[in-house]
């Protein structure tokens, strides 16, 4: 047996076993401390005892924290399926984990540590990460897959650049926040164009249900390529008409390629309606970037559509999160009142917090979304810490 087979073969504990069971647990955890510990200092009228400006670290921690925990949990369980390798399990995976949390507390606690304690600590997570997962795409010659790992390693970039402009004061409404969203949106549609047709085809085939999903074709190839570049000029050229137009004819262009999969047919089955309802906020951020400059006195148009952090973000990775614990742990994947309750929590969270965009001086409608997704997430961590952290138990006859 070689090293590789030997550490390979080391489960060691049950939330190690797979990489999905301790990032999930953590992420959820932290997207709804997150926003406790940023509601509290707020009200208190308190600064955090991080070196980055407050808002800086909110953004930081929902889009490079918890997404980026989340995306690990996926891909670590995700990628063995796709490349045939076996998974990577036991301590190695328990040191990504601790990293990643690690990483949290020394951006929190950054007042009081060297400047540098969070870009060494915090910002060598994503670059061991995708390591870790481009060894596996590589070794098992999944090429289709690499550009799934181009993405990792634009994010860890992006990441980077991200403390870079926070250290200068330049962080808030500046290029690397906007690099990191993006990159997420771009995983969100190739990942979400894979995951959300098949569920729904095979989840109406066992119906007996028709039409089907379109399968991936030129269409779906064409609205990724034509996305990427008018996220780039988002990123480019700002102020420039035709990154507005691209932005708002790649989100017609993506309420088109929903539309083809059915959703609607879906409506009795949260745990796949719920998948197209996290999509539909890719296309609606598109649309929100496009016409920010031209609704001036509702939209920032240097802010971030929160369709795209709260929305696509949130609940496309509260949806797979949900889902894939309880298939990867032998459980059904169906949806209980409780997990039902979390889907429209974060749903409804989005669109009060899409609303302060439009009303930004009704501070009723960020208390409401931020309890909302206060809720949801803390009703995961309840609902998922046995599932994830238990084995399950054999039925007796």
């Amino acid at each position: 047996m070689t090293s590789s087979q030997a550490i390979r073969g080391f489960s060691g504990p049950l939330l190690f076993s797979h990489g999905f069971r301790a990032f999930f647990l953590f992420s959820g955890l932290w997207a709804g401390l997150a926003m406790i510990l940023w509601i509290f200092y707020l009200a208190m009228g308190l600064d955090i005892p991080s070196a980055m400006a407050g808002v800086d670290w909110h953004m930081h921690e929902m889009v490079f924290g918890y997404a980026s925990g989340v995306i690990a949990g996926f891909l670590l369980t995700a990628v063995p399926n796709w490349t045939g390798r076996m998974p990577i399990t036991g301590w190695p995976t328990a040191a990504l984990v601790g990293l990643w949390v690690l990483g949290r507390i020394v951006i929190f606690f950054s007042l009081y540590l060297p400047f540098w304690a969070p870009l060494v600590v915090e910002g060598s997570f994503l670059p061991l990460f995708g390591a870790v997962i481009g060894r596996e795409i590589i070794g098992g010659q999944n090429r289709k897959n690499l550009k799934i790992l181009l993405i990792i390693a634009l994010l860890a970039a992006a990441n980077i650049w991200f403390h870079m402009q926070s250290l200068n004061g330049d962080a808030y409404e500046g290029t690397a926040i906007r690099s990191g969203v993006a990159l997420i949106v771009m995983l969100i549609s190739v990942i979400g164009g894979r995951v959300v047709p098949s569920f729904t085809r095979n989840w109406l085939a066992r119906q007996g249900r028709h039409p089907l999903p379109v399968p991936f074709n030129g269409f779906d190839r064409l609205t990724l390529a034509l996305s990427a570049l008018s996220l780039a000029g988002w990123l480019i050229f700002p102020d420039a008409l035709v990154a507005h137009l691209a932005l708002v004819f790649c989100g017609l262009l993506h309420l088109m390629r929903l539309g083809r999969w059915q959703g609607v047919q879906t409506l009795r089955e949260p745990m796949v309606w719920v998948l197209h309802a996290g999509y539909v906020f890719v296309p609606l951020g598109f649309l929100m970037a496009g016409l920010q400059a031209y609704l001036p006195d509702y939209l920032s148009p240097a802010a971030i559509p929160h369709a795209w952090t709260s929305g696509a973000i949130g609940t496309m990775t509260i949806a797979m999160m949900t889902r894939a614990s309880l298939g990867h742990t032998g459980r059904p994947v169906t949806a209980t009142p409780p997990i039902l309750f979390v889907y429209l929590s974060v749903i409804g969270a989005t669109l009060l917090r899409m609303g302060a965009e439009f009303f930004p001086a009704s501070t009723g409608l960020l208390h409401g979304a931020g309890t909302l997704w206060i809720l949801a997430f803390g009703l995961f961590v309840m609902i998922y810490l046995p599932i994830l952290t238990r084995p399950r138990l054999p039925r007796h006859a």
